[in-house]
């Protein structure tokens, strides 16, 4: 059985390569003048999924940049009115459908103040394509599935895109020219160790840190919406606070740890669980679930949710639920 899921899920490198082989000399000119202006101030504007690939690009701005970018609360502009400063504001909104009024309002009032605005869009003709000046579209195609999986990937590229252009980084520019070959060897990962043990659980820890925390946050959101499995996301440091008084025997934790800083603390989290008599089921170094890596080590978080898609989605089946109709979901969301 093949769900619109899963094949959307496998379309991701040819949605990246596609991506790839568009909009450069937009990309070189955003970067352009991101480092000309230097803007003070950094705001992501994003909801769901995008929200997720939207800490993906904050945190790869902040750790190579060193400037802080904040997400915005956005009923702060459509509830509460406030009257933001625009002045050496840059904003950087994610989307796949961009139509709703919390994402669109708020890129049009900094528009409208000054701001330097900016849209990633999978529907490049969407209001929030209209309301931002700057227009990245995600060149994801159609998808029908409630639950994003190309349209995310191709986000996360997106974001990656960004700083390498603002950075005016060659090397970063050519891991993405690699990244489309190895989300297709990605997508072919065998994680059916996690299906069969995640299939009689119904509430586990996703873990990671740095930049594996947004693939983190996106995965525990599949995890709810496909499977109907209450999954938290922590960083690899939050968990050890309260998180930690409810893992105990047999607690399921699925743990990503790709290469970075992050990957020696994650793993020693792992190994001090498993002792603990947790479930554990590592993405990274000796564990149960395979982990490529890509070029820049900044992308291996995109092999990672890659290589997730198939198999929480085949999680869903075995479950008994199709996870191309979750409850209560629609494909777009709009909200205030």
């Amino acid at each position: 059985m093949s769900t619109r899921m899963l094949l959307e899920a496998r379309e991701a490198a040819e949605v990246v390569a596609r991506q790839l082989s568009h909009d450069a000399d937009a990309y070189r000119a955003f970067g352009a003048t991101l480092r000309e202006r230097s803007p003070t101030s950094l705001l992501t504007v994003a909801r769901g999924s995008s929200d997720h690939a939207a800490h993906y690009a904050a945190y790869l701005i902040m750790a190579r940049l060193g400037r802080l970018v904040t997400s915005l609360p956005m009923s702060l502009v459509t509830l509460y009115q406030s009257r933001i400063a625009c002045d050496g504001l840059a904003s950087f909104a994610f989307s796949q459908s961009g139509q709703s009024p919390d994402l669109v309002e708020p890129t049009r009032y900094f528009r409208e103040g000054g701001a330097l605005t900016s849209a990633f869009v999978n529907a490049s003709g969407s209001p929030l394509a209209s309301a931002a000046e700057w227009v990245f579209p995600l060149h994801a195609g159609e998808e029908r599935s409630v639950a994003a999986t190309k349209s995310f990937i191709a986000t996360l590229s997106a974001g990656a895109r960004l700083v390498a252009a603002w950075q005016d980084d060659a090397a970063l520019l050519r891991a993405l020219e690699a990244l489309p070959d190895c989300l297709a060897k990605a997508a072919q990962a065998d994680w059916s160790a996690a299906v069969e043990a995640l299939r009689s659980h119904d509430r586990l820890f996703v873990i990671g840190r740095g930049l594996g925390l947004p693939v983190a946050l996106e995965a525990a959101l599949k995890f709810k919406e496909t499977c109907a499995i209450q999954a938290e996301a922590f960083s690899g440091a939050e968990v050890q606070h309260g998180p930690m008084a409810l893992i105990g025997e047999r607690f399921p934790l699925l743990v990503f740890a790709p290469r970075g800083p992050a990957q020696a603390g994650l793993l020693a989290l792992a190994e001090t669980m498993r002792k603990r008599g947790a479930c554990v089921l590592l993405a990274g170094p000796g564990g149960e679930l395979p982990l490529a890596e890509c070029g820049a080590e900044e992308l291996d978080p995109l092999i990672a949710i890659q290589s997730f898609y198939p198999m929480v989605e085949a999680l869903a089946r075995a479950r008994g639920l199709d996870p191309d109709k979750p409850p209560h979901l629609n494909k777009v969301t709009k909200t205030q």
